[in-house]
């Protein structure tokens, strides 16, 4: 490895609550990446306390071993891990590893060689060797996924991933969408591909979450979907929501309202019109949040850069 600040690439391995035997990962994955042929560092970001696993590290360091260790004071999440190891990389090029055996590291070489034609390089875990649960429910979230972004990704679980310094540069990650960072680059126009490497055997182990999980992974999903499509548009999303309310509570209105001057029938005790005078009213709401929002894009319009300059030329 050479100095700090004069490196190709930088390695992040973030340890988060899985990880596994620290010292044989460790060279490993120090044994692919050199394979590369490229100058590099390696940071280890703990997110939380975990006295063995620094320890480990710690001996690492006095055998010789050039790498970096990061200790946090808390848990903050993988997302917020990654970006305080990105914070102190030197590398023009990015990998992130998960600390637990997700792929064969042979593989690694070939992640980073695809950054000569992208700028984000998503490890695929193909031929998939897990068990049959596992593989439905990646297949699952997947299809929810990309129905809701239009995109088409296979492992978006996987933590390996080569990048370009500039993708984390122009997209800050927090909460969990670490998981997601393929498709809020691609929504900010890097060119994103999947690249298909051996899949660990130690991955094959079974995984089923709590209901809770699952809960969160949706609304994960949601909230790309909504930064990927509406962010720079909010009165599409809230305007189309409070209308198509609105219309429907106008709608039940009138019809009662019909109702009433033909059949004379009371409104008095009719649930339905309080229930139409909500919609009424939650799709003006809807509707005057969607406005708000768009007039406070427009205001910041200037400061927002939702695009990437590949090349210019001239």
């Amino acid at each position: 490895m050479s100095a700090p600040g004069r490196v190709d690439l930088s390695v992040i391995v973030p340890v988060t609550e899985r990880f596994d035997e620290v010292r044989e990962l460790y060279f490993r994955y120090r044994d692919a990446v050199r394979a590369s042929g490229l100058d590099f560092e390696i940071t280890y970001v703990l997110d939380g306390r975990y006295p063995d696993v620094l320890a480990e590290l710690k001996s690492l360091i006095d055998e010789g071993e050039r790498l970096r260790v990061i200790a946090l004071s808390r848990p903050f999440g993988e997302a917020t891990a990654i970006m305080v190891g990105f914070n102190h990389a030197a590398g023009e090029r990015i990998l992130t590893l998960p600390a637990y055996e997700q792929i064969e590291p042979s593989g690694i070489p070939r992640l980073i060689a695809a950054l000569d034609h992208c700028d984000l390089a998503l490890a695929r875990r193909w031929p998939r060797i897990d068990s049959r649960l596992n593989r439905f429910q990646a297949g699952a979230f997947h299809f929810i996924l990309n129905r809701i972004t239009g995109l088409r990704f296979h492992d978006m679980g996987c933590g390996a991933r080569a990048m370009h310094r500039r993708v984390l540069e122009e997209i800050t990650l927090y909460g969990d969408q670490h998981r997601f960072l393929p498709v809020l680059a691609f929504r900010q126009g890097f060119r994103v591909e999947e690249v298909d490497v051996p899949q660990s055997p130690h991955d094959a182990r079974q995984r089923l979450y709590r209901p809770g999980v699952y809960l969160r992974r949706l609304l994960d999903m949601l909230s790309v979907f909504f930064l990927t499509k509406f962010t720079k548009k909010p009165l599409r999303f809230f305007g189309l929501l409070g209308s198509g309310l609105f219309a429907i509570g106008a709608a039940l209105v009138a019809w009662l309202g019909v109702e009433r001057l033909l059949s004379d029938v009371p409104l008095a005790d009719r649930p339905l019109l309080l229930v139409a005078s909500l919609l009424v009213v939650l799709g003006i709401q809807i509707f005057a949040i969607g406005l708000v929002g768009e007039i406070i894009i427009f205001s910041h319009a200037k400061d927002i850069k939702d695009y990437t300059i590949d090349e210019i030329i001239g």
